[in-house]
This record gives structure tokens, C-alpha cells and sequence, in this order.
């Protein structure tokens, strides 16, 4: 039994390291060690919850004992941590997602592996990277090229209301498209904050000297994300 436990728990770590590599190689709010203690522990919770359900000598379900309590405690219980890592930016961007299913995928391949489902688990990890990696890299080289958008927040200051506009029109003839537009005046005259979309093969630079050259525009200021 020492042996069979003790291999669940290597396997689950192999998990947790290869989901936490590939998160802190895109430098998101998950690494290593959260994936490691997600998934080790899950594995053992489950290991637990099973052992305890089964007589040793007759190998009987004991009648007050869930073999499935705590890992349906698990599943539910993680969707702490994953809420914990997705941000809200601006008005409508949402980031942060697909960390939080990693941290859920952690938990749930730990479940599997302590259940001692070893080949459903090694098949799942193989798909979760292959869906959070590869498949985007190949839509993203081979896909429609009008969908491939960076989204940018254009915050511009303007001395009169009348300069808003033009400024507004200057940026959609960019091939620019502004989703919201939020104004405010300041003490150098008006603040005008553009969340917009645009084409990939736009450089920021660009857009930025246009808008610079704009001589109803005071400051300007981009952001890319």
C-alpha cells in the first residue's frame, strides 16, 4: 500500500510541476509551488477518503464512511483559489481565466491519480497543454486574420469638447475599432479614455506618432494587453 501511495503522489507532483512550468513561462499568477500543493494534496485527500471507506480485512464499504465526500469537497472548495486569481481590467477585460481552470485542472488530475486513474490522467494532461498551447498557436497562425486582435487602452487629453471628436475620427480612420469611451475633464482640459481593438500587424508605434501629430491632441498615452 506504502509503494501504490507513494507513486500516486509522484505522479500527482509530475502534474502540478508541468501545469505550474507552463503558467510561470507566461508569467501568470500561478507557478510551481501552487500547482505542486494543489495537485499533491488533492491526491492525498482522495487516497484518504477512499482508504478510510474500505475495510482492509473484508474489503466492504464501512456504512458511515463517502468515498466520495472529499473529493466532491475538493472540486467545489477549489474554486476559491481560482477565483482568487482572475482580474477584472477596465470596463469589459476580463484576465485571469485560464489560470484559474489550471488551478482546477491541478485539482482535478490529482483527484484522478489518487483514484488511481493513471491513464485517463496522463491523457488529460496531454490534452490540457495541447488546448492551452498548441491549439492556439495554430489558430492564431493559421486562422482569419480579421479576428486576430490586440487590445489597447487610448488615453488622450484635449484642450475644447470639439476636439474630441476629431480626435475620436482620427483613431477609427486607424482601422481602429473603439468598443468604449469614457471622458472627464481634467485640469489640462478633457480626458478622453478609448478601450479599442486592433489589427496584430498594427505596431503601437504608429498609432501612437499618429496621434501624437494630431494637433488637437495635448497628451497621449497607450496601453497594450
Amino acid at each position: 500500500m506504502e509503494t501504490t501511495v507513494l507513486f500516486k503522489l509522484c505522479c500527482s507532483a509530475i502534474v502540478g510541476i508541468i501545469l505550474g512550468f507552463e503558467r510561470e513561462m507566461k508569467q501568470k499568477p500561478l507557478g510551481i509551488k501552487t500547482c505542486l500543493v494543489i495537485s499533491i494534496t488533492s491526491c492525498l485527500l482522495t487516497i484518504v477518503s477512499l482508504e478510510a471507506a474500505i475495510e482492509t480485512n473484508k474489503g466492504t464499504l464501512r456504512p458511515f464512511a463517502d468515498p466520495m465526500r472529499l473529493p466532491a469537497q475538493i472540486v467545489s472548495g477549489i474554486g476559491f483559489l481560482g477565483a482568487g486569481v482572475i482580474l477584472r481590467r477596465g470596463n469589459e477585460i476580463v484576465s485571469g481565466l485560464t489560470t484559474a481552470s489550471i488551478v482546477w485542472a491541478a485539482a482535478g488530475l490529482g483527484l484522478c491519480i489518487g483514484a488511481g486513474y493513471y491513464i485517463p490522467s496522463l491523457f488529460g494532461i496531454i490534452l490540457i497543454i495541447m488546448s492551452i498551447d498548441i491549439i492556439p498557436y495554430v489558430r492564431k497562425k493559421f486562422g482569419i486574420k480579421r479576428k486576430r486582435l490586440t487590445s489597447l487602452t487610448i488615453t488622450t487629453t484635449v484642450l475644447g469638447v470639439s476636439d474630441i471628436g476629431k480626435v475620436i475620427d482620427n483613431i477609427s480612420n486607424q482601422d481602429i475599432d473603439i468598443s468604449n469611451i469614457g471622458i472627464k475633464q481634467v485640469s489640462e482640459g478633457h480626458e478622453v479614455k478609448m478601450l479599442c481593438k486592433a489589427h496584430q500587424g498594427i505596431e503601437i508605434e504608429s498609432i501612437y506618432a499618429e496621434i501624437q501629430s494630431n494637433n488637437h491632441v495635448e497628451k497621449v498615452k497607450i496601453e497594450s494587453f
